[in-house]
């Protein structure tokens, strides 16, 4: 047993929980609903300059040459940049790093960066992008996914456009069909999603006198950044500070590269003059990140009494000009696409494949999004033919802890799936579908209930470094300051942390000051994605915990003058024990360490764990931990139209423990949202290259008029590696409400869709192609 579970473990035993599991007010909460808090992008500097980036004309050119001659002489400029003025590694990319900084001799989407601006005010950047002269040779863009793997393609990168190709297989798969009694076979296209942050990319940096560089940009992984940044730059990451935090929304979009190195790269050419870039939500649409559309063959195999026994996956992955997090996204989507079951029999492949349709990388859900929707549109289809309940049917072959999943690996972590099953079935919505579902609005509109379950990794996988660490410090004034990098980009993980902390140290949640997505403060912690940050902060804190309590026994057992063994732990002191009148506070402890010139901080760190052998060209599967998720959903369709409404959704997490009731609220609702519209609303259009979805004007995303009532109900599997039993949520809340909207769509009109986003337009066409078709004659 580790150091940070027994201490756990005590605390548990000797009080009960005082902070952890209880609806906590958010600590940034004030600032953030009355507008008071700063965002990287709301301040400015009087001396500050503007900072532009000058895009590709065209999604796939090559450049002859380019001649900032005229933009060099507007009075207002003070330095155009191209990639001839970039002093290191010209290239960016969390994997791989084929992402020029400034594009030297072609460009591969409309996205790419050409030169770099900086001048005395907006306006007058604006115009000097404009006077920079590109002369491209444009080239015929490669725009399909399928096309680009086809020999004699364009080739978009040394190394052809296939960046790279991950299989999973298990048992027999031929033999397993062999032995199947019904086979489902579809293909399923999912949409280019668009993260929406309120907060476009963006902040400012500059040189400070001391020849350091800071950078205050939000982002996902401040520490990652620092690297990239020096990398390009050819400086000492040492000398470089990255402010990453607060955060005006990510779910992925900003965990690579945005704006960071293009501001450093202007600061060591203003003159020691802050400057400053903010996108406009058009730049953005461009230049960001988008979901991976993919194209996903499902074929399951299943017995007459439910028991699926053979799955084959082929899901190739459109990842755009440039890798970013491609390969990650379709490594994880393989590993999960045949859903939280025990299927004997695999045979799983993804691609991901280079294209001249912009750049996709992380999104919330990181690939699971596109692949789930197979195997539980194909579970309900089986369900259908055996006259099989939906919720039984899963709950016979969802593998529980320590059984086999479906990649043939021992599921060693907590396993909430079944408990999840359970309560949807226990649901009002579920138990009363049936009157639900005949309380039809308008008699052409038709209502449907469905259900649908998924999982989701927690942490990186094997085959890339995953760690935790954090510290604390006693204050002069008492209280304790407690750093964790990873950043608060609005899913309250500040607070967790002050409860965590604030448990394990038995003080009050206002006596801890929370640092976040500091790289000169903080430790290395790790990137905030991958479902890891309440689980990875809080365990970081539980360490360092033991760590600090040491300190202060000594220090109180000399103030006391007893031994450290007669000293405990007490709130918001230290006692002796068994005599609560001889103690000594925190503040008396500060002024004693700092009379003996002793340090007040310590550190905790860990490995997250892992499996202990990767899959063979698996991309990093299996992980050990993951989330597990049921959602319940009753949609409405009018059959005239094919809109479709979502009017109340169950939702269904396993959270292995509850660290804030409201927190696991906010993000099930937020995942739920997020999910309803990526299933009927949004897509981001490219044709040939260019983006026909410029803004929000024609990119549709759910408002409060189309979030339903939304139920938590919260299914606690106790994860013992976890803080206080904790894992991580934050992906799979929106993963499972997807299938389980197609299938109540199916439910309702007895149409299938297997295109989304399901609009209007498919949903009406899918329910006309269900009409038997007769012939009229005159």
């Amino acid at each position: 047993m580790s150091k940070h579970t027994e201490e756990i473990q005590k605390l548990k035993s000797k009080q009960q929980l005082k902070w952890v599991g209880k609806s906590v007010k958010r600590i940034d909460g004030p600032e953030k609903v009355t507008g008071e808090q700063k965002y990287k992008t709301d301040l400015k500097f009087p001396d500050m300059v503007w900072g532009k980036v000058l895009r590709a004309t065209y999604p796939y050119a090559k450049i002859r040459a380019i001649d900032t001659t005229k933009a060099e002489a507007h009075p207002e400029v003070v330095c155009v940049l191209t990639h001839k003025d970039i002093p290191g590694f010209n290239g960016f990319g969390i994997v791989t790093p084929d992402q020029p900084v400034l594009c030297e001799d072609i460009v591969r989407c409309t996205g790419d960066a050409v030169a770099l601006v900086a001048a005395e005010t907006m306006e007058a950047a604006e115009e000097a992008i404009k006077l920079i002269e590109v002369d491209y040779e444009p080239l015929d863009p490669v725009i399909d996914a399928e096309s680009a793997m086809i020999q004699g393609a364009p080739r978009l990168h040394p190394d052809g456009n296939i960046h790279s190709h991950v299989t999973i297989e298990n048992g027999d798969i031929e033999k397993g069909f062999e032995e199947a009694d019904y086979i489902f076979e579809n293909t399923f296209y999912s949409p280019r999603q668009m993260h929406a942050f309120i907060e476009t990319e963006g902040g400012w940096g500059i040189m400070e006198k001391d020849g350091s560089l800071t950078i205050h940009c939000p982002a996902q992984y401040g520490h990652r950044d620092k690297l990239q940044i020096a990398r390009a730059l050819a400086l000492n990451p040492e000398r470089i500070h990255v402010y990453s935090s607060p955060n005006g929304g990510g779910f992925g979009g900003k965990d690579e590269i945005t704006v960071q190195i293009y501001l450093a790269l202007l600061a060591m050419n203003t003159g020691g003059r802050p400057v400053k870039i903010h996108l406009s939500r058009e730049e953005s649409v461009i230049a960001g990140i988008k979901r991976h559309s993919f194209k996903v063959t499902v074929k399951t195999g299943a017995k007459k009494d439910g028991t699926l026994i053979a799955n084959k996956v082929r899901a190739v992955a459109d990842t755009g000009a440039y890798a970013s997090l491609g390969g990650a996204v379709t490594a994880l989507a393989v590993e999960h696409a045949s859903g939280p079951y025990k299927i004997p029999n695999v045979d799983m492949e993804g691609f991901c494949v280079y294209t001249n349709n912009g750049i996709a990388g992380a999104f919330r859900g990181f690939g699971v999004n596109q692949v789930c929707v197979g195997i539980e549109t194909h579970i309900d289809m089986l369900a259908e033919k055996t006259g099989l309940d939906p919720i039984e049917i899963r709950k016979k072959n969802a593998y529980r802890q320590g059984e086999l999943s479906s990649l043939g690996h021992v599921v060693g972590s907590s396993v909430g799936t079944i408990e999840t099953l359970e309560k949807a079935k226990e649901s009002d919505l579920w138990i009363n579908r049936d009157l639900y579902k005949s309380q039809g609005s308008e008699p052409w509109k038709k209502k449907g209930v469905a259900v649908a379950t998924s999982f989701h990794g927690v942490g990186m996988g094997l085959g890339t470094p995953d760690y935790g660490a954090a510290t604390i410090e006693l204050l002069e004034d008492g209280r304790f300051k407690v750093g964790v990098a990873i950043e608060e980009i609005g899913t309250g993980n500040g607070t967790v942390y002050a409860q965590v902390a604030a448990e394990v140290l038995r003080c009050n949640v206002d006596d801890i000051v929370v640092v976040q997505g500091d790289t000169k403060e903080t430790l290395d912690s790790g990137t905030i994605s991958a479902s890891r940050s309440t689980y990875t902060g809080g365990r970081a804190i539980a360490t360092a915990a033991p760590n600090m309590i040491s300190l202060l026994t000594e220090a109180a057992a000399e103030i006391l003058e007893v031994p450290n063994a007669d000293i405990e732990l007490a709130d918001n002191k230290l006692i002796v024990a068994g005599d609560e009148n001889s103690f000594v506070n925190y503040k008396q402890i500060y002024n004693k360490l700092y009379e003996k010139h002793q340090t007040t901080r310590v550190e905790g760190h860990f490995y997250l764990p892992r499996e202990k052998e990767e899959l063979k060209n698996s991309g990093g599967a299996p992980h050990h931990l993951y989330g597990y998720m049921t959602h319940v959903v009753m949609v409405e369709v009018d059959t005239l139209t094919g809109e479709t409404e979502v009017l109340h959704v169950v939702a269904i997490p396993d959270v292995g423990k509850v660290l804030n009731p409201q927190g696991l609220e906010g993000q099930s609702e937020g995942g739920a949202v997020m999910g309803i519209g990526y299933t009927l609303y949004e897509d981001t259009l490219i044709e040939g290259g260019y983006h026909k979805t410029k803004n929000f004007t024609d990119y549709i995303i759910p408002t409060i008029r189309e979030t339903p009532i939304i139920e938590t109900i919260p299914v606690e599997s106790n994860e013992e590696t976890g803080p206080f039993g904790a894992k991580g949520i934050a992906e799979v809340v929106m993963i499972p409400i997807i299938p389980a909207i197609m299938a109540a769509i199916y439910d309702a009109t007895g149409a299938r869709i297997n295109h989304l986003p399901a609009t209007p337009e498919r949903i009406y066409q899918a329910i006309q192609a269900t009409k038997k078709q007769t012939l009229v004659s005159r």
